[in-house]
C-alpha cells in the first residue's frame, strides 16, 4: 500500500464521506446490468452540480458538497473484481472510515428497479463487493442495492447485458430519489434512511 505524507491530511478531509458506484469502465459496457452503480452515481454527482472527471487511486472522482459535508464520489476503473483495491487507496488516501464509505451497486436478488438499503453485510455472490470486503477487512459499511432482475441465462451474460426498455423504465423511475437517500444517510444517519427507503 502507498503510504501519503500525513500533511496531506487535513480535520475537514478526515469528515468527509466517500460514495462509490460500482461498474466496468469502458464504452462497451455502458447501460449494462453490472453498471447500474455508474449511472446512480452519475444522478446524484448532477443533481449536487459536481463533475466526475479526475483521475485519482485507480478512480475517476468527483468531489463536492452535499449537506453542507464534503463527499467524493467515485467509479473505479479497475474493472468490477478488483474494486475494493482503488477503494481501499482512496479511503486510505482521503482518511475516511469505513461507515462513511457508501457503496452503489446492481442486485439480481432484488427486482428491476426495487432498493434496498443496509449497513452492513455479506457480498451476496457479488464479485464487486467480494473485493470491497476482502481489501477494507469488514463488511460493516453502507451499500445501496440496486435491483437488475433475476438471470434468466447465464449469469456473467445477463449482467453485461443492456437494460430492456421496459427495465429502463424502471430504472428512471427510481433514479428520482437516489439522491434523497444519499442526503438522508449524510444528515439522518443509515438507519432513519432504511427505514424511510427500504
Amino acid at each position: 500500500m502507498k503510504i501519503y505524507p500525513l500533511a496531506l491530511f487535513s480535520s475537514k478531509k478526515s469528515m468527509s464521506y466517500l460514495i462509490v458506484g460500482l461498474g466496468n469502465p469502458g464504452r462497451k459496457y455502458l447501460n449494462t446490468r453490472h453498471n447500474v452503480g455508474f449511472e446512480m452515481l452519475d444522478v446524484v454527482a448532477k443533481a449536487n452540480n459536481i463533475k466526475i472527471a479526475k483521475l485519482k487511486c485507480r478512480a475517476i472522482i468527483g468531489e463536492g458538497n452535499i449537506c453542507e459535508t464534503n463527499i467524493i464520489l467515485a467509479k473505479p476503473q479497475t474493472y468490477m473484481n478488483l474494486s475494493g483495491e482503488s477503494i481501499r487507496e482512496l479511503s486510505a488516501y482521503y482518511k475516511i472510515p469505513n461507515e462513511r464509505i457508501i457503496v452503489i451497486y446492481d442486485d439480481i436478488s432484488l427486482d428491476v428497479g426495487k432498493i434496498r438499503i443496509r449497513q452492513k453485510g455479506s457480498a451476496g455472490g457479488h464479485n464487486g463487493m467480494k473485493s470491497i470486503i476482502y481489501q477494507l477487512k469488514t463488511d460493516e459499511f453502507p451499500r445501496i442495492r440496486i435491483g437488475v432482475g433475476k438471470p434468466d441465462c447465464e449469469l456473467i451474460d445477463y449482467v453485461l447485458q443492456n437494460f430492456s426498455k421496459k427495465d429502463i423504465n424502471e430504472i428512471s423511475n427510481i433514479s428520482g430519489i437516489i439522491s434523497e437517500i444519499i442526503e438522508t444517510i449524510i444528515s439522518e444517519g443509515i438507519q432513519n434512511a432504511m427505514n424511510k427507503y427500504n
